[in-house]
């Protein structure tokens, strides 16, 4: 007998012994995500006789017909497989689930579930762990990943215990390409621009010269003197430790002009990418061996325009409360962007044992320059007109090796898994410097390094995640009179954290007059200018500043489980799981400063779980599922550091007495299986939520917008789906050979949802700004709803397919309606985040020029325009606190399959 005959024999086999819950516990995502060859069969049964060889019987599988992954599983899911993704064409992972029903997408990275913010998701990576080279968040953002690695998607949206208890709104489970069916070599080149950001104005800056590969060539690297100073941890100021002199050489040590300098680039260059997969496998004595590598690259630009405000308070405009800006600037910043990426994936099949061992690594790289120019109240009844520029460097780095052995033995599963991450985020050379307009003297705008407004700062940061993981689940399928698969398991996950950073100013020993302050940045802090003016590089960090922190999340989990048919089509999923675990943050002060508050967390939880599936007819079937959970806060939520984020243009700064969040989930689904691949499901949720954590934002520093984190003291989350995937045969009705192997794609799903945080007078919550305990409705409203929930979260998808061979043409729908991003400072209105409808249209077609299959695919995306905008609105006024124009973007790409 071959092997592949005797593989075959064995799934046969295995699968007359083995209930569908007992395969839905040991399937993969990989296995989730593929059609099963049962889909082909006409009835409930399927006969199966071997040609010959040693095998010469005739086996009968009796059993419900489940032609859908998503109904096989014993829980509620949604599946992304190759052809869903491949289908959307959006070039990372992010960007595809954000078609998934229920799931929404924020600043293009970072999913949302059920209305629920990204710290209630939970994101795998083959069931392991994996570290955010984010400080500001816990969750990996999703868009590191490009969809040519990922094999498929698993959205689990009801808990089940072998999973970690970390579970809010889901768990995403990416699935990277393992074991191919036949060799396989691909190339593809991809051109993309938008109509805000291609061939426009933007900025940018020099750097160093391997800027455009995403590498710095050490031009950005801390001079050795700095760092000696740095790493004494004590304040880098004039005094006991340094003379004027070295502060004055550390100024002058660094590299000024590269850094500091923005130009105009009237031409911003066109998207670039570039990449290349492979894989194949081969016989080994009895082991099926494969591999599979990829390595990508991609440089892309994006220029956003708009209006930043910051509101002075609610005001009396015209005998109605209103609102009045404080800050009111224009901006124009441009980002470069550049992701190398590479995954190797080994994998053995012998017998019924499957090994696994996964290498990832993905660079990501953020060159930013930007320039806003407006009013800023610096003093009360005075305005000032004010020029500042920024330019950052954001290298960030993940790199994670893995390990999955599954192994069967009769009706014993064994599971093991090993895994090692490691996540880095280096910021040098962090530059900011605001000019004021002198229209008394000068004329002209000015930057005397001291005055209000004016002024030119340094920051340094790095991030350094380590994540080890490690698991296994035991498995036992028997018949007690009912089917009935037996698991239980253990695991083990250790996050530790080191985080830097430190902030300075350039600071005339003397001060500064004219005509130095009217010099451009990279004169004003030129050597020449350093020495003759005394110029000296203070460090800017009050007694209680945190310079750096380090953190440690450990957590040993074990559950048990069992998944039974109790009776014809009625399925029981039911199991515990104990958590016990320790976090802690510990600040890092200056020496001589005073001592920061520490987190010492120490819990340990049961959190039980249950699905009920009733398969009550051949096509249909309906699922209850309630279950406990936690969500821990994260680093960022707790670390006493600022940190600045991009994509809001906003500092965010922790508070370290956060507790955890507990959950109590409640779910019903009813689904409807119209054929293969075709579905109509219709779900309602509940959530009650204890101690949930919200985005607070407050002013401080001159009317400068900060967002902290308290708990509120508790919140309900409720709601309902549906969704439907529907294919309609285009021959029937238009006849003639260009419908007849073509089919039309109808995919559609709504999630309605709605929250209320709970807060009754008695209730206390910690202020985000002075960490002391104060009145929560000082903080939270009494039916505020979550920060992050959309009321109405809906997708469409459109188009025309070939049933054989590679056709499609699809018009995408996508539409979040405006959610909360932070609780309103001081008792203003909240902030409001506006994303709109976008429209996209993607086409994909397969040709064979000389004997080559080449694959084209075109892209449009935003095509209605819809802007961004995030604003707080009172009776007839409104603050734009971030708005900008998002434009249309084109992309086209060519791929080659040898």
């Amino acid at each position: 007998m071959t092997k592949r005959a005797s593989l075959v024999t064995s799934l046969l086999f295995s699968t007359a012994f083995c209930t569908p819950s007992a395969l839905a516990q040991t399937n993969s995502a990989d296995n989730a995500a593929q059609s099963s060859p049962a889909d082909e069969a006409p009835d409930d049964e399927v006969d199966v006789s071997a040609p010959g060889g040693d095998f010469s019987g005739e086996i009968i599988v009796r059993g419900k017909f489940i032609p859908n992954p998503i109904r096989a599983t014993s829980e509620v899911v949604s599946v992304l497989g190759e052809e869903e993704i491949a289908r959307a064409a959006d070039g990372d992972i992010a960007g595809s689930l954000q078609r998934v029903t229920g799931l929404s997408v924020v600043g293009g990275r970072f999913v949302f579930v059920r209305g629920l913010g990204e710290r209630y998701s939970l994101a795998l990576l083959n069931g392991l762990p994996l570290p955010s080279p984010e400080p500001l968040r816990r969750v990996v953002p999703l868009d590191l990943f490009p969809t040519s690695v990922i094999a498929s998607t698993v959205v689990q949206k009801s808990y089940s215990v072998n999973y970690p208890g970390e579970f809010g709104g889901g768990v995403i489970n990416l699935t990277t390409k393992s074991t191919p069916d036949e060799p396989f070599l691909k190339l593809s080149f991809g051109v993309s621009g938008d109509s805000e950001t291609t061939g426009e104005l933007g900025y940018t800056y020099d750097g160093s010269d391997t800027d455009i590969i995403g590498y710095d060539d050490g031009t950005r690297s801390i001079p050795d003197g700095l760092g000696q100073a740095i790493a004494q941890n004590i304040p880098i100021s004039a005094g006991v430790n340094f003379s004027s002199l070295d502060l004055q050489n550390f100024a002058a040590s660094l590299t000024n002009a590269e850094t500091a300098l923005i130009q105009r680039n009237r031409d911003i260059p066109a998207n670039f990418s570039a990449e290349i997969t492979g894989g194949t496998s081969i016989d080994v004595g009895d082991a099926l061996v494969g591999i599979i590598a990829t390595a990508g690259f991609e440089n892309s630009w994006r220029t956003r325009g708009g209006v930043q405000q910051t509101s002075q308070g609610i005001v009396n405009i015209d005998g109605t409360a209103g609102l009045l800006p404080d800050q009111n600037f224009n901006f124009l910043t441009t980002e470069n962007r550049i992701i190398v990426n590479g995954l190797l994936a080994l994998s053995a099949e012998v017998d019924e044992h499957k090994f696994r061992f996964t290498n990832l690594y993905i660079h990501d790289t953020v060159k930013d320059a930007s320039i806003k120019q407006g009013i800023d109240a610096i003093n009360v009844d005075e305005e000032t007109l004010l020029n500042q520029s920024r330019t950052s460097w954001f290298e960030r780095q993940l790199f994670t090796t893995q390990f999955v052995g599954e192994l069967k033995f009769d009706e014993i599963s064994v599971d093991i898994r090993g895994s090692y991450a490691n996540s880095k985020r280096d910021a040098p050379y962090q530059r900011t410097s605001s000019y004021a307009f002198d229209d008394q003297f000068a004329n002209d705008f000015v930057n005397d390094l001291t005055s209000p407004g004016e002024s030119a700062r340094i920051r340094f940061s790095d991030l350094n995640d380590d994540v080890y993981g490690a698991g296994f689940d035991f498995g036992y399928e028997t018949d007690i009179g009912v089917p009935i698969n037996f698991t239980v398991g253990y695991s083990y996950y250790l996050n530790d954290r080191e985080a830097q950073r430190r902030d300075f100013r350039f600071v005339p020993a003397n001060g500064l007059g004219s005509p130095f302050d009217q010099q451009r940045i990279d004169f004003l802090l030129s050597e020449f200018n350093v020495f003759t003016q005394e110029i000296e590089l203070r460090e800017v960090a009050a007694q209680t500043s945190v310079p750096g922190y380090t953190a440690e999340l450990e957590i040993h989990g074990g559950y048990g489980q069992f998944d039974a048919e109790l009776a014809d089509g009625l399925r029981l999923n039911v199991g515990v799981r104990y958590e016990d675990a320790q976090q802690q943050v510990l600040p890092i002060t200056l020496t001589g400063g005073q001592a920061a508050v520490e987190t010492q967390l120490a819990n340990d939880y049961w959190l039980p779980a249950g699905t009920l599936t009733w398969n009550f007819a051949d096509d249909m079937q309906i699922r209850f599922a309630a279950s406990k959970t936690v969500a821990r806060p994260q680093f960022r939520e707790l670390a006493p550091q600022q940190f600045l984020d991009l994509d809001t243009d906003r500092t965010f700064i922790g508070n370290p007495l956060l507790q955890d969040s507990e959950l109590i989930n409640l779910e019903g689904r009813f689904e409807y299986y119209i054929g293969r691949g075709e579905r109509i499901t219709l779900a309602g949720f509940y959530k009650d939520i204890d101690n949930p954590i919200e985005n607070v934002a407050f002013v401080q520093g001159g009317g400068t917008l900060f967002t902290g984190f308290s708990n509120a003291p508790s919140a309900m989350l409720y709601g309902a789906e549906i969704e439907l995937v529907k294919y309609f045969p285009l021959y029937d009705v238009f006849g003639g050979n260009f419908f007849e192997n073509r089919r039309l794609l109808l995919a559609a799903n709504y999630t309605y949802t709605k929250s209320e945080i709970t807060v009754s007078a008695d209730d206390v919550a910690i202020n985000p700004v002075t960490l002391q305990p104060t009145a929560a409705s000082n903080l939270f409203n009494n039916g505020d709803r979550l920060t992050g929930q959309s009321t109405h979260v809906a997708n469409l998808q459109f188009g025309m397919e070939a049933e054989e061979g590679l056709s499609q043409q699809t018009i995408l729908l996508t539409y979040n309606s405006p959610r909360v991003t932070a609780r309103g400072p001081q008792d203003q209105p909240d902030l409001i985040e506006r994303t709109g409808v976008q429209l996209d249209f993607v086409m994909r077609e397969q040709l064979e020029i000389a004997g080559q299959e080449i694959e084209l695919k075109f892209e449009a995306r935003n095509l209605l325009g819809t802007d961004y905008s995030e604003s707080q609105t009172l009776n007839n006024s409104r603050i734009i606190n971030n708005g900008f124009d998002v434009g249309t973007r084109f992309s086209m790409s060519i791929g080659i399959n040898f």
